[in-house]
């Protein structure tokens, strides 16, 4: 706690004086570098964190928290998915087959992933699928686009599109590829583009058909979990040896990792700006410290201890820093409020998959940006207050 003789000094030194303007102005202008530096650190981090969340949501949801697949061929099975939903009764599961497949409309060729499923199953853990098709039972041979495609070929509900598999069939002396025509029944819009021109989803007997899988024979099994790292230990025990399980996280390590690795780099620079802004208490302290030797060499030969003027300039350094961070965090929820609320600034939807600026500043984010900014300015307050030491009394006072 500051005493009275600090409490004193401290008010008397935040003061306009008339004679050393440019203290002031020191002092001033690391009060709004701080506040700056803070309020840019929190805005940066939402929008930083409202994109990676957004874009995890999007992966997350045409990723699949977890996904079964087999090590040896015939190893996901029904008797497989009814052993997992016996013993994991609170998890949800949709099985697939999937194979590449070319999609053919008039004198348009393009490569695309057509996946099997059980739509009931499916729309209970995929969310963009039960947008899609609601209610409406598909058909067999009936298939559901994404938007990429459906814009691509000029696709229309009911039209028709031939797939061409890359499983060959024997026909005399030579291999000729599997053609089949589906019915488009509807299409659906995940928010990127990257899956929206490549994603079909049909019925899984349409498939097994197609692919001459053996009834309840799969080539995997999706998995929602609200807690897939750990549900990953658990079901990895269950698992025979000819099936393994993987978490959307690990599919997507890089990308998730380049992101960390971006928004670390933001944090670490955007600091900086605040680390600059520190600069000027210590040399605003600095100029109060040789502009007022007199003073403290009067206070120390009066009684007062060297302790207790050190206090008073790093106090005086952690009020005009410390205000500076409350003032910053205003700022910084304010811009965060105007920009979530207020369309200022129009994302592309096609490239995005959203037009409005995502915001999302995490608890983790903010103690780490306020505990920072604090030691920056703990620092700087504390190496002026520590040149009072070796102010001289005796020759200050006879000069």
């Amino acid at each position: 706690m500051a005493k009275p003789l600090s409490i004193y000094l401290i008010k008397k030194y935040l003061r306009f004086d008339k004679s050393q303007p440019f203290i002031t102005i020191s002092a001033l202008l690391a009060f709004v570098g701080v506040s700056v530096g803070v309020m840019v650190l929190l805005i940066a981090m939402a929008i930083m964190n409202g994109f990676d969340k957004n874009f995890e949501d999007k992966l997350f949801t045409m990723n699949y928290p977890l996904t079964i697949y087999p090590k040896i061929y015939g190893e996901v099975n029904d008797n497989l998915l009814s052993n997992l939903r016996k013993k994991f009764p609170d998890l949800r599961f949709s099985a697939y087959i999937n194979s590449q497949a070319i999609i053919k409309k008039g004198d348009k060729l393009e490569g695309g992933m057509l996946f099997g499923v059980n739509f009931k199953d499916e729309k209970s853990i995929n969310p963009i699928i039960k947008k899609a098709i609601k209610d409406k039972k598909i058909r067999k041979f009936g298939i559901v686009v994404g938007k990429g495609i459906k814009d691509m070929f000029y696709l229309n509900e009911g039209d028709k599109i031939t797939l061409i598999f890359t499983q060959n069939s024997p026909a005399g002396f030579s291999l000729i590829p599997t053609m089949k025509r589906f019915s488009v029944e509807g299409s659906f819009s995940s928010g990127l583009i990257a899956y929206d021109k490549v994603y079909m989803y049909t019925t899984l007997d349409s498939l097994q058909k197609i692919l001459h899988f053996s009834k309840g024979e799969f080539s995997g099994i999706h998995i929602y979990s609200k807690n897939p790292e750990t549900d990953i230990k658990k079901i990895k025990k269950t698992l025979p040896s000819g099936a393994g399980v993987v978490g959307w996280w690990q599919q997507n390590g890089n990308f998730f990792a380049a992101l960390k690795l971006e928004k670390r780099s933001l944090f670490i620079v955007l600091m900086l700006i605040i680390l600059i802004a520190s600069l000027n208490i210590i040399s605003s302290l600095l100029m109060i410290v040789m502009s007022r030797r007199k003073e403290i060499a009067l206070l120390l030969s009066l009684g007062a201890s060297k302790k207790e003027v050190k206090e008073t300039f790093f106090y005086l350094g952690m009020v005009i820093g410390g205000s500076g961070i409350v003032l910053g965090v205003l700022l910084g929820f304010l811009g965060i409020f105007i920009l979530g609320s207020f369309d200022i600034i129009n994302l592309p939807a096609d490239v995005y998959g959203m037009s409005r600026l995502p915001l999302d500043l995490s608890l983790t984010d903010f103690l780490l940006i306020i505990f920072g900014a604090f030691c920056i300015v703990a620092f700087s307050s504390y190496y002026p207050s520590k040149q009072i030491s070796k102010v001289d009394v005796l020759s200050t006072l006879r000069d």
